[in-house]
């Protein structure tokens, strides 16, 4: 079975503009038939015409033809500007722009696939049975737009609803973020004023700190120039004792020759050096002796 391309719902609203066309050209052929039959039944009642009757009936005929086709024409194409309307109508309501190529109404292609897609749903041995006549109809255009739209209003209410939740929750967090950031303030606050108190502490333990090192600098100071003066006497004091050494042991020293000189020239000096000199020459005897 030829097919549309499209989906079922579809399809089935084509077959049913398709079987309305089918309908009123049916009525179109019959009112043309209807139209020679009426020539036949009143003005062929003669056995012979002449050339200007013929072409009197002819030209009768093909006017009446030309005015049936014509009402036909126009009616079948205000009938196709009303069901675009009704189309654009229902995509309008959804913000949507149906665009149309008037180029295909005229694809060859196209048009025998149309007519192949006829020809298998409405010949006599492809007809479908009468029980097709009895599907419920398709819901108008207005409330099928109205179904969907509903369905959409649900969905919007429903996304209303969850967005009004994680609202409340929000603004729940920005009230206890208050709660919190007010809080952090005051502790803020207390402890700028502890770190003030203590500022004023550490001042007063500075400046007693600063003080008692300005009272030890001096303090320092002064022993440092005490401890100056003092090596500078002991200095002094250590030089004059140098002096005063030397000059005793240059005394003692003068003291001492004076003794030898006096010990040289006592008896018993004398006497000792003369028992020395002998013991000497005893003992070269006795060497010169002990080497023989």
């Amino acid at each position: 079975q030829a097919e549309l391309g499209l989906n079922e719902h579809h399809q089935n609203e084509a077959i049913s503009y398709m079987r309305f066309a089918r309908f009123k050209r049916g009525l179109c052929l019959k009112t043309v038939d209807s139209c020679f039959q009426d020539l036949k039944d009143s003005r062929l009642v003669e056995e012979t015409f002449t050339v200007d009757e013929v072409i009197d009936m002819l030209d009768g005929l093909q006017m009446v033809v030309h005015s049936e086709v014509e009402s036909e024409l126009i009616n079948t194409t205000y009938t196709n500007v009303l069901l675009l309307r009704q189309l654009f109508s229902q995509a309008e309501k959804w913000y949507l722009k149906l665009q149309t190529d008037v180029s295909d109404l005229e694809n060859r292609e196209l048009l025998e696939q149309v007519a192949e897609f006829e020809k298998s749903e409405f010949t006599s041995s492809n007809k479908k049975p009468s029980t097709d006549l009895s599907k419920p109809k398709l819901a108008p255009l207005n409330e099928g737009g109205s179904e969907l739209l509903n369905k959409t209003v649900a969905c919007l209410q429903e996304e209303n609803e969850k967005l009004k939740a994680r609202l409340k929750t929000i603004e729940t967090q920005a009230t206890a973020a208050l709660d919190e950031k007010s809080k952090l303030e005051k502790s803020l606050k207390d402890l700028q004023m502890i770190q003030g108190d203590q500022k004023t502490n550490a001042n007063q333990d500075i400046a007693e700190l600063e003080n008692k090192v300005a009272t030890l600098k001096c303090q320092f100071e002064k022993t440092l120039n005490d401890a100056t003066e003092n090596q500078k006497f002991l200095e002094e004091d250590l030089v004059t004792t140098k002096h005063d050494l030397l000059k005793v042991q240059d005394q003692l020293s003068t003291a001492q020759k004076e003794l030898e000189k006096k010990f040289q020239q006592t008896a018993a000096y004398r006497n000792m050096k003369e028992i020395l000199t002998k013991k000497n020459e005893q003992i070269k005897d006795l060497r010169k002796k002990l080497s023989k």
